[in-house]
């Protein structure tokens, strides 16, 4: 394997996309940093930008630069030293122009499919549909004479099935990127008992380079990360529908939430992070992953009410909430969607009533951001979670029942050789999603 020859012609499907658009971030700056290495002068680098929307591509573009000029203008001191033979780039704006103008110059942005037909390196990035990503890696091989390597950025879809139906004999891994890529440290990778073996010690390099954790997974629809997410979502839809005999929807809905946020010491609930990964994802992810759990049923039909009244969440192009479960003002939940009414209801109409239906937390609970800097977390976490066992209010024994069920989760994606081990589904939790402590932890 020659690492800087496979990085010489790459494409990115997808790239003007929430995911692409951060693989093709990391991917150019990457390459370029490869182009300005002294043994490489004189190579071609070429990075195409494939979208199927022009003015996906064009925005793609401002913020490629944008995002560049951050970068340069955080290595300026390493960048002296790469342009060290420059004698015109003297000031750092010069350096810092130089680096942007070089990672921009390897990218080529297409609307074209015929672009990826001399790559070497493919990233697939495009909606989570089976039959997409088969149907245009298969044209791209079938035009293509250089054999590429495809590394999808699938979050659900089996690799071997990818494999099997398009024909690449193996010349494809699940290299599953985690939003957003150029900042998340997380990466999945998913390989087959026929995926090429120098292919997987590329992308283990690739990984490095990056900075990314990788954490294996086998070869199972969801993985580890939708694996659990998703079935600790709709144990979340569920347990709102179970208090709704003594709640009302967004009363539940606000108490189910807080839950998970605060008494089990999360970055945010449950249901903001729903619509976070947007209602439409989560609910066609679970379509995705239902046929094949022949013991399970991966399915919520309030997604499917949400969706019917166009209710989605996700994000807008520059990264901000879109309404969905709840309705987000600057960020912070401010309302919860009445299906019935089909209109938002104020939390602050809800929120002494639920708080009080809750209860007290314990006393040694910390938040979020302190959690995370923890360093002894078993005499922590121990402490605070053998507090709220002890506990007989409806909010810890709600939160107790929810961390029993999320360990649960963790344990039988291990039993079913999903993840290879306990401290692989704690690392993806950990890393993936940001939360204090794993899901298998022996804390409840």
């Amino acid at each position: 394997m020659d690492y800087t020859n496979k990085l010489q012609n790459v494409t990115v499907l997808g790239a003007a996309g929430k995911m692409g658009s951060g693989i093709l971030l990391l991917t150019a700056v990457e390459m370029a940093d490869l182009s300005l290495k002294p043994e490489n002068k004189g190579k071609a680098f070429v990075l195409n930008a494939m979208d199927v929307s022009k003015e996906g591509l064009h925005g793609l573009m401002l913020y490629l630069r944008a995002q560049v000029q951050k970068i340069a203008e955080k290595k300026t001191v390493a960048l002296r030293k790469i342009y060290a033979d420059r004698a015109d780039l003297v000031e750092n704006e010069e350096i810092i122009n130089q680096y942007i103008f070089d990672v921009m110059n390897i990218v080529r942005p297409t609307t074209r499919l015929e672009s990826a037909y001399d790559s070497t390196l493919v990233f697939e990035a495009v909606s989570e549909n089976r039959a997409l990503k088969v149907k245009i890696l298969n044209q791209i091989d079938q035009n293509n004479p250089e054999k590429p390597w495809f590394f999808t950025n699938t979050s659900s879809v089996p690799i071997h099935l990818i494999d099997e139906e398009a024909g690449l004999g193996g010349r494809i891994l699940g290299f599953h990127f985690y939003n957003p890529p150029a900042v998340q440290k997380l990466v999945e990778l998913i390989v087959t008992s026929q995926t090429d073996a120098e292919m997987t010690e590329f992308a283990k390099v690739y990984a490095k380079n990056l900075g990314k954790i990788v954490v294996p997974a086998n070869d199972f629809a969801g993985f580890i990360g939708n694996g659990h997410f998703m079935r600790d979502a709709l144990h979340g839809i569920q347990t709102a529908q179970k208090l709704t005999k003594e709640l009302t929807f967004v009363e539940a809905v606000y108490a189910v939430n807080r839950i998970t946020q605060d008494f089990l010491i999360r970055p945010m609930g449950i249901f903001q992070l729903i619509d976070y990964v947007g209602i439409d994802v989560v609910s066609f992810i679970m379509g995705v992953m239902n046929p094949f759990l022949p013991d399970e049923d991966l399915h919520s039909s309030l997604l499917d009410k949400m969706l019917e009244l166009g209710v989605k969440g996700g994000q807008y192009s520059d990264g901000s909430q879109k309404d969905g479960f709840l309705k987000y003002e600057k960020g912070k939940p401010v309302a919860i969607y009445d299906p019935q009414a089909k209109a938002y209801v104020p939390v602050s109409s809800m929120k002494e009533k639920i708080d009080k239906y809750l209860g007290e937390a314990p006393s040694s609970l910390i938040p979020w951001k302190a959690a995370v800097k923890v360093k002894d977390k078993d005499a922590t976490f121990g402490k605070i979670f053998a507090d709220m066992k002890m506990m007989n209010s409806n909010g810890a024994k709600l939160a107790v029942e929810y961390g029993q069920r999320s360990d649960a989760i963790g344990k039988k994606l291990v039993a079913d050789n999903v993840a290879f081990n306990e401290n692989d589904v704690n690392t993806v939790l950990l890393t993936g999603f940001f939360h204090a402590y794993g899901p298998v932890n022996g804390y409840f």
